[in-house]
């Protein structure tokens, strides 16, 4: 207990000495190593989000949480923040815990002290961003492109920042490459990195969303899918033929969608045999399309 009193005091003390030395915006600026790197207890309403912060979906009930255990416990990892003019700051890390202060009523929050300037706020929101847990591969691959085309990092670079090997940020990227139907499904969770991974050497795009559609339709594995993707590029797959509609029935087609009043679909086998659908949307529908065969 006597500890956590001293630790409080500490940070009215710097918070204090903060207000004192608000033109604290470099390194050289005095005071400003007794500030830059403390934790030191912020009024909520000083702090600015971050303009840079590539995420921006909140799970509602997962603030919910945070915050009651935020009431129990208080805030166990403090913010980030960087110092601004005057004594107002800017959120680096730590969006969550400072929406979920706010639902309860919270007015301060610890925060880590820093100076940085854009270019590394935007790097600094984009590594901490890489680091949640929870982001499907195509967040990942992003915020990664993000860091190469505006931080202007190599691959090398970027590799070393977010702690992962370089291929692993080279397969990450390669997903972009990939149809966006693709990608839309690695996000909501449909097919896996590793489907994604298996498709990247399809080049052409109506393959890729053949092979997507069979993954989702015959619920294939990843393994499944690489011996699917190995089969068409040797070959062993044909590809299906253009259906080829004759010229009789080509001229016929809108004569008889207009008899029914929908659009029908006629097929033809290299036999010249074929059938003809008609569509309906109701019974209603049905029994007028009925009536009219009579």
């Amino acid at each position: 207990m006597a500890k956590a009193t001293k630790k409080q005091a500490l940070g009215r003390g710097l918070s204090a000495l903060l207000q004192e030395s608000s033109n604290i915006n470099s390194a050289s600026d005095k005071n400003a190593d007794k500030v830059v790197g403390s934790i030191i207890e912020i009024e909520l309403s000083s702090i600015d989000m971050n303009p840079f912060q590539p995420r921006t979906y909140f799970d509602e009930e997962s603030l919910r949480e945070l915050a009651s255990s935020i009431k129990e416990l208080g805030v166990i990892q403090p913010i980030t923040v960087r110092k601004l003019e005057g004594n107002k700051f800017q959120l680096v890390s730590g969006e969550r815990r400072f929406r979920a202060s706010k639902l309860i009523g919270s007015t301060t929050i610890p925060a880590y002290i820093r100076l940085a300037n854009d270019q590394e706020m935007l790097e600094m929101a984009l590594v901490e961003n890489i680091q949640r847990k929870n982001l499907d591969p195509i967040e990942v691959a992003l915020s990664y492109q993000r860091l190469i085309d505006e931080i202007k990092l190599t691959q090398e670079d970027l590799s070393i920042r977010v702690g992962k090997k370089r291929s692993t940020v080279t397969n990450y990227l390669r997903l972009l490459k990939l149809d966006p139907i693709l990608q839309t499904g690695m996000r909501d969770g449909f097919i896996s990195m590793g489907h994604g991974r298996a498709m990247i050497n399809v080049d052409n795009t109506e393959d890729q969303l053949a092979i997507y559609e069979k993954i989702l339709r015959e619920k294939l594995s990843v393994r499944q899918t690489e011996d699917l993707v190995k089969n068409l590029k040797s070959g062993a797959i044909a590809k299906p033929k253009k259906k080829i509609t004759p010229a009789y029935i080509k001229d016929s087609l809108k004569d008889i969608g207009d008899y029914f009043g929908n659009k029908i679909d006629i097929s033809v086998g290299a036999n010249g045999k074929g059938k003809i659908s008609i569509p309906f949307n109701s019974e209603e529908d049905f029994n007028r399309i009925k009536n009219l065969l009579k």
